[in-house]
């Protein structure tokens, strides 16, 4: 009988051998040169690996606290993708930022570009790029005809970004052109040539794709934007690894904005005495010394954040290992979503990790929201726990070093890690104090606008606008420009977001509010003795998981 360390290892290496593009996500070796399969061929031969799995998971003995700990991970997430699965969720996976299109997309950005042989993956794979969306495809029509369909919102939106990379909407060449014209690309010979034609179908391919979504999906798409208390429930399970009660959640959203916004109102009076919010917040996105002029300038100053923060946090709160002490700050292709990513090291650290960040086109940033930004994408946010959890080795399994965790466990570190760095004393400065308000209202503001829109709640009766009014989605946008301070592009791409990825962002907050909850249960138990940084080392040494194990484990003594 296999063990548990055996079982997850042979499933990331099934799981890489059926989908490709998140072999190359992990970094595992061997598949660059494939494309997933998307039809429903492909999702039924995922779900059964998946199936098959957990019937070896359920057979495996348990010999220690850490192999009961690493299968009840992995069921977990095996029992909630059955759900997926048995609920159609594949074939109605479009979306504006992380649906089959986008990671088709988003695979190229990771591959290396080093040599003839790294050249020669990404032609065979820009090649498979018609196939991979003729498979997207038949999903969608197979869900069409259950009648499942994917709302309007969502479909207008991937048709605009499938033509931007396309390279037939926005005056830019074709995202596929500009990965071929790289320095180190080969500029003669048999490879050029295949990288050209294969670039050319490719660019095809995604503006036939758009043209199928414009002219026969979308006139059969939903005009309803929220998916429903039925959906939503699953949703958020998958996203958090809780079952919320969503009325209360949806509550407490509300106390947390109300709370941050008043906490905004007085650091806007020490950027601008007697002034109000509004004014502090344009004082802030005009004043030139308050900003940075350029792409490049600014990937560097989002660099040098990244490289100064692990030499003074790696001395004090975190035990950082020396592979762990290399991030790359990148400026993402344009297209996507408008939202700051982060994608992790390989398996063996030859690709670091690294932030992305979409300008929109902006060539002039001012500074004083992005520090709170790039503490969340890099350290101590989602790199130093992402690449921590690579670099441990034997002491995780396989599937948790690569594939475990939910979004709320993730994204609730990332905003715990901005939290820790206001309190660290980092954020002192007003200016950055009210960038990380603005960054905890717009997670809030998640909370409350993407429950009540989904679940088609009422705004409370207190409130000044729409008070006691059912929520509809031309109410998203005002309300978030009223509560955080993003430019206005990307608050338009988070309604979008939240519409089309639904209980994903609540799992921010949600997610904040475990790890606090479990950072202030252990100082209680711990009293005098409690330690910060053994708190950090500890909890990252578990790996990622769901936020209720992420509270059972932590409650628990340590072994």
């Amino acid at each position: 009988m296999p063990t548990l360390h055996e079982i997850a290892h042979d499933y990331v290496d099934r799981v890489a051998a059926l989908d490709p593009l998140a072999a190359t996500s992990m970094g595992v070796p061997g598949h660059d040169h494939e494309v997933t399969d998307y039809s429903p061929d492909g999702a039924q031969a995922r779900a059964a690996l998946d199936a098959s799995t957990l019937r070896e998971l359920n057979a495996a003995p348990a010999e220690s606290g850490r192999d009961r700990l690493a299968r009840d991970v992995m069921a977990e997430r095996l029992l909630l993708s059955a759900e997926l699965y048995a609920a159609g969720e594949h074939s109605m996976d479009l979306n504006i930022i992380a649906s089959p299109m986008q990671r088709l997309r988003g695979a190229f950005d990771l591959m290396p570009v080093a040599s003839a042989g790294d050249w020669e993956n990404i032609a065979a794979r820009l090649e498979g790029v018609p196939e991979a969306l003729r498979g997207m495809q038949a999903s969608l029509e197979a869900g069409r005809g259950d009648g499942r369909v994917v709302a309007t919102r969502q479909v207008r939106a991937t048709v605009q970004q499938a033509r931007t990379w396309a390279g037939t909407a926005g005056g830019r060449p074709s995202f596929f052109a500009t990965l071929i014209a790289k320095p180190a690309a080969p500029r003669e010979g048999a490879l050029s040539t295949r990288l050209r034609d294969a670039a050319l179908a490719a660019a095809a391919a995604y503006d036939g794709w758009a043209a199928y979504l414009e002219s026969s999906y979308l006139p059969h798409a939903s005009a309803e934007d929220g998916v429903g208390a039925e959906r939503y429930a699953l949703r958020s399970r998958v996203f958090t690894g809780l079952a919320l009660d969503l009325q209360e959640t949806y509550a407490w959203g509300w106390e947390e904005l109300r709370r941050i916004r008043a906490e905004m109102a007085k650091t806007a009076a020490r950027i601008v005495p007697g002034g109000s919010l509004a004014e502090a917040v344009q004082r802030l996105d005009t004043d030139p010394a308050r900003a940075i002029e350029g792409e490049e300038p600014f990937r560097q100053w989002m660099q040098d954040v990244q490289d100064r923060t692990i030499g003074e946090l790696g001395e004090t709160h975190f035990a950082i290992p020396q592979p762990v002490r290399s991030v790359e700050a990148m400026i993402a292709p344009p297209g996507g979503a408008l939202a700051m990513y982060y994608t992790g090291p390989s398996e063996d650290f030859s690709r670091p990790g690294r932030t992305w960040y979409p300008t929109g086109g902006r060539t002039r940033f001012p500074l004083w929201a992005e520090l709170s930004v790039a503490y969340h994408e890099g350290v101590p946010g989602h790199h130093l726990q992402i690449a921590i959890t690579r670099y441990q080795g034997e002491a995780l399994t396989r599937y948790q070093r690569l594939m475990a965790g939910t979004s709320g466990y993730i994204e609730g570190w990332a905003l715990y890690a901005e939290r820790l760095m206001s309190e660290l004393g980092y954020l002192e400065n007003p200016d950055y104090y009210l960038g990380y308000l603005s960054s905890q209202g717009l997670r809030a503001a998640r909370v409350v606008v993407d429950i009540g829109l989904h679940l088609g709640l009422t705004i409370p009766a207190d409130e000044l606008d729409q008070p006691g009014e059912v929520w509809q989605s031309s109410f998203a946008l005002p309300f978030l420009r009223k509560h955080c301070f993003f430019p206005d592009d990307m608050l338009a791409s988070e309604v979008d977001r939240y519409l089309g990825w639904p209980g994903q962002a609540i799992s921010y907050k949600v997610g904040e509010r475990a790890w606090l909850r479990a950072r202030d249960n252990a100082r209680a138990a711990a009293g005098d003795g409690f330690v910060l940084k053994a708190f950090h080392d500890r909890a990252l040494a578990l790996g990622p998981m769901g936020l209720e194990q992420l509270e059972r484990e932590m409650a628990a003594p340590a072994s």
